[in-house]
């Protein structure tokens, strides 16, 4: 499909400003170009307006999301930040753009939009990356009306999934939803707008937070994360121990998520970068944070080679088991004096106050990564995390057939058993043997216990004892050739291996047509093998045998 290939048209006939339409019949996964039109003429039609639609509910596919926080002041933060995503996404798909809050400045109103948000990302991300927004309180005026009217222009302006469109329980507001990407489940929260004119997201029995429980609860992704504006830890530009609403949202509120196993939670509101590592279970003040007790693992999680910083580990099957915070609300706004004690003392992974930036999040099977890309065009933040790894597994295998070992995650690989840097090792094992697999920092390893079952027999010394009559091998050792005979009329399979296992010759197919003596000649120059020791199998459709024969120099 191509710009100029366009099939489906439709129209919206009545006089506004803020339009929506609905298109049908669309494929998953699929790449659709769009042009944007009034009356005959075309305002928008280049090969930069598409979409891509949604995969297939739990695909494990490669998926890619820029995520902005603080972002809608017009400044050149933000402009070096838009620049510098665009710089390193190149021509690679994003899958969508999601929105921490205070989206336009300094009052939400429909103007600052224009101004502070689609001015700034209009002739290229808005284009074709889906958005899925989150308020903050700059988009509700910092109103105590507007929380509860929620009269804005951010509700004018974006169309949410209300209605579990995009996966999830259906919320029935477009003030939080959640939606479904491959497998990966996401959960957009206001943390600022009231409830039925009363509740917000720290009032655990309100509309918002009972809907976060059956959403979660029905769940069956492999990742779960969760973004909204208000951050439960921060020493940053805002004071999580003293800003009663951040207080009461740590206090109350991130438990829940922690119970339900949500791997990643991303806020903004601080106008500083922030992030945790894998921890769980702090509620407190910040001085109430204890490393030995919160901390599901003490490393970096950055997953560089660099000093302590091995991926952090998960298991899908066993929620609660850490979540990481990242606080990333320096996508426009930047800058300010901190508050000590700064950072927070739950926030030792990473922390700066001074540069701008935006995150990068890559999801690929059972893997997820995260880097902070900043105005500069340096990473200087990133964290890995993977599920299922670390597996131990037992292995039984028939001698003479070959077994296929694959890694549980995705990455590089070092294996103890030959010289593959794949993530599928293959290969004939002669004996019981334990094969062990590691990346490259040793930071994960998979065990292969394999028992190797003799149901073919293998012969070591044909000269030491008589063999069974339908099968011979001589001479062995060899020097130039070596015959076989065998007794029979089905098809006969011969075929020779490395000791690794792999196949260096299948040297002939015989078809017997009645009983009887038949043979067949080896010879070792014109197979173009090297002087060594060879496994030699046999066999037919009901049973195979394994020789191991010598090749030895004239």
């Amino acid at each position: 499909m191509s710009p100029s290939e366009l099939y489906q048209s439709v129209e919206d006939q009545l006089a506004k400003t803020e339009h929506s339409v609905s298109l049908s019949n669309l494929k998953p996964y699929t790449k659709y170009y769009y042009s944007i039109g009034f009356g005959d003429s075309i305002l928008q039609g280049t090969d930069k307006n598409y979409f891509l639609t949604p995969p297939v509910k739990d695909s494990q596919g490669k998926y890619s999301f820029w995520i902005v926080g603080d972002c809608g002041n017009n400044s050149t933060n933000q402009k070096n930040v838009r620049d510098q995503f665009y710089k390193y996404r190149g021509n690679a798909p994003t899958n969508g753009m999601l929105l921490l809050g205070d989206n336009a400045y300094w009052n939400g109103y429909d103007g600052e939009y224009r101004a502070g948000f689609f001015s700034i990302y209009e002739s290229d991300a808005l284009k074709n990356i889906p958005v899925y927004p989150a308020p903050g309180n700059h988009d509700y005026a910092m109103s105590s009306d507007r929380q509860v009217d929620h009269k804005i222009a951010y509700y004018d302006i974006f169309d949410m999934p209300a209605n579990g469109e995009a996966g999830g329980v259906p919320s029935g507001t477009e003030a939080f939803y959640s939606f479904d990407y491959g497998n990966i489940h996401f959960l957009s929260l206001d943390s600022y707008g009231k409830e039925g004119g009363e509740t917000r997201l720290y009032d655990t029995l309100g509309a918002q937070v009972e809907w976060v429980k059956r959403d979660l609860e029905a769940n069956k992704s492999k990742w779960i994360i969760a973004y909204w504006h208000h951050a439960p830890y921060t020493m940053g530009h805002h004071n999580s121990d003293t800003e009663i609403e951040l207080e009461l949202i740590r206090r109350n509120f991130i438990r829940i998520l922690e119970r339900y196993g949500v791997d990643l939670i991303i806020c903004g509101h601080s106008h500083s970068y922030e992030r945790s590592k894998l921890i769980k279970g702090h509620y407190g003040k910040e001085n109430s944070f204890d490393p030995n007790v919160h901390n599901i693992s003490h490393s970096t999680g950055r997953y560089d080679g660099s000093e302590n910083s091995c991926t952090y580990l998960k298991d899908s099957f066993r929620r609660s088991d850490g979540t990481v915070y990242v606080v990333s609300g320096v996508s426009g706004a930047v800058g300010g004096n901190p508050h000590l004690p700064y950072p927070h003392n739950a926030m030792e992974a990473f922390n700066d106050i001074t540069n701008g930036g935006s995150l990068i999040l890559d999801v690929e099977g059972s893997r997820l990564d995260m880097q902070w890309l900043n105005a500069d065009g340096l990473i200087r933040d990133r964290f890995t995390i993977i599920k299922d790894a670390g597996r131990v597994k037992d292995i039984k295998v028939n001698l003479g057939d070959s077994v296929s070992l694959r890694a549980s995650w995705k990455g590089d690989y070092v294996w103890s058993y030959g010289n593959s840097e794949d993530r599928v090792l293959s290969f004939y094992p002669e004996e019981d043997q334990v094969v062990v697999v590691t990346d490259k920092y040793q930071c994960i390893a998979d065990t292969f216990n394999i028992k190797v079952e003799a149901t073919i027999e293998l012969i070591t010394d044909v000269s030491a004892r008589e063999f069974e009559e339908e099968i011979k091998v001589s001479p062995n050792p060899f020097n130039e050739e070596i015959a076989i005979s065998y007794n029979g009329f089905l098809p006969v399979t011969i075929e020779l291996f490395k000791l690794d296992g792999s196949l260096v010759k299948t040297p002939v197919i015989s078809r017997s047509i009645t009983p009887g003596n038949n043979s067949f000649t080896l010879n070792a120059k014109a197979s173009g093998i090297s002087t060594g020791i060879y496994l030699l199998k046999i066999g037919n459709e009901h049973k195979s045998k394994i020789f191991r024969i010598n090749y030895i120099s004239d």
